[in-house]
């Protein structure tokens, strides 16, 4: 008996294929019959079952045109959960342009397994790229990465693609993190990593919810960034969501869903030290390749966090970042100079001398320039709801020099607002206090240390 041919037809609900991953996202996008839409792919739909149904009954098994189910990412009822680790209810404000607690997807169909910039998959040798073999990344590697999207505060886009190569999506950013050789999804990610505890978590580690009932409801991928308290009730997650990249410390394991989040490890990851060809490990010189006018890469900005934190904040004006800038030349010589160093060898140019020096916490911090000392500590009064003062405008400019001005759309300025007390609240946590500690209202040892 012939075997009638539907134009419509279900996808399954977990193949990650290009197909049903187009055909979900039709799906999703047209209208209900009581909407308006057309019946025609209703009753599609409906035949197909029916059919089904009775080529079980007439065929004693399965038709012939029905192929095996793929295999969709396996994911528990919930991940394991280590004990002092509760479920945070949500943020209490709402980013302006992004809302935390809601669906990180936006509602919007997930992109599915992409070449570069979009380009059409070429397997090697004809096969499945999830078969080739993995790109090896260190752990500070893939944080090295998810940094530099943070810094350039890539736009979110299930559509689009970074300069990079990567998707604007949440998988594609950890796509790029992990240096896959295409743009996976939520429900492909999987096959590059191993299921861990989130007892387990280290840096560079993803915490991963993919719906295969529905993908565009809820699914989302964090990369794990370390974490943020004592209890592990919160860690710094990194990810890609409206209206661009960032870095905010998040309730184990997210806002919402927390119980479906799943920990995986990525299978290519090596030791920090290893030399992997892409961004610094802990203390080996990267080469004086990636130095210098023209370079643009995430040894940059690592160098330029360092020397901020050894007394060269003043030499940058909006923060340390992946491309070579005179500033980076002036806060290497600065650097240089306190050694006692002098001609070339204090020509801004990093060596493996002066890198050593700065991974490893030695030598002499940059001594604060002639006449300029640090300001003195006004009062707490100055930052309040309501108050404006030329003071609130120092303190935001020496954040944003510091690295941690992402708050500030239009700043700073002379008026306190939410944005300065969250930006002074990330710097507070970074000096590893909490509670009380870090509410986002400069103190005097705020203060010291900021301007230090």
């Amino acid at each position: 008996m012939a075997v009638p041919v539907f134009e419509e037809y279900e996808p399954a609900a977990d193949c990650p294929c290009p197909g049903c991953a187009r055909r979900r996202r039709e799906l999703a996008l047209r209208p209900a019959v009581r909407e308006g839409g057309h019946p025609a792919a209703h009753g599609a739909r409906r035949a197909l079952v029916l059919f089904t149904a009775a080529g079980v009954v007439l065929g004693g098994g399965t038709p012939a045109a029905a192929g095996p189910a793929p295999a969709g990412p396996p994911q528990p009822a919930g991940p394991p959960q280590s004990a002092g680790s509760p479920h945070s209810a949500g943020p209490t404000g709402r980013d302006p342009g992004g809302d935390p607690s809601g669906d990180p997807s936006g509602g919007n169909p997930q992109g599915g397994t992409t070449g570069l910039h979009g380009r059409p998959l070429a397997g090697p040798a004809g096969g499945s790229l999830a078969q080739a073999p993995l790109p090896k990344v260190s752990r500070a590697e893939m944080i090295a990465r998810a940094e530099r999207w943070v810094t350039e505060k890539v736009p979110y886009s299930m559509e689009k693609y970074w300069s990079d190569g990567y998707r604007q999506d949440c998988s594609g950013y950890v796509s790029m993190a992990w240096k896959l050789p295409a743009n996976e999804w939520t429900g492909s990610l999987h096959r590059y990593a191993e299921k861990i505890a989130w007892a387990d978590l280290q840096p560079g580690d993803i915490l991963l919810f993919h719906n295969p009932a529905n993908p565009t409801k809820g699914s989302h991928v964090t990369i794990f960034g370390g974490w943020t308290d004592d209890r592990r009730t919160h860690y710094l997650a990194y990810e890609q969501t409206k209206p661009h990249t960032r870095k905010q410390p998040t309730p184990l394991a997210y806002w919402t869903d927390s119980d479906r989040y799943v920990g995986y490890r990525y299978l290519g990851v090596v030791a920090d030290g290893t030399s992997t060809g892409g961004a610094p490990s802990s203390t080996a010189f990267p080469g004086t390749r990636h130095f210098g006018p023209g370079a643009v890469n995430a040894h940059v900005t690592h160098l330029g966090r360092m020397l901020v934190q050894r007394g060269g904040a003043r030499f940058y004006e909006t923060g340390p970042g992946p491309e070579w800038t005179a500033a980076d030349r002036r806060a290497t010589a600065a650097f240089q100079r306190a050694q006692g160093w002098r001609g070339a060898e204090a020509d801004g140019l990093p060596g493996p001398h002066t890198w050593r020096l700065l991974t490893t916490g030695r030598g002499r911090d940059i001594p604060p320039a002639a006449g300029q000392a640090p300001p003195p500590y006004p009062g707490r009064a100055h930052f309040r709801p309501g108050q404006s003062s030329q003071h609130v405008e120092t303190l935001g400019r020496q954040l944003v020099r510091r690295g941690y001005g992402k708050h500030y759309r239009t700043g700073p300025g002379p008026r306190w607002s939410e944005a300065d007390r969250r930006n002074v609240q990330d710097f507070q946590r970074a000096q590893g206090w909490r509670g009380g500690a870090a509410d986002g209202h400069p103190g005097p040892e705020t203060w010291r240390r900021l301007f230090r």
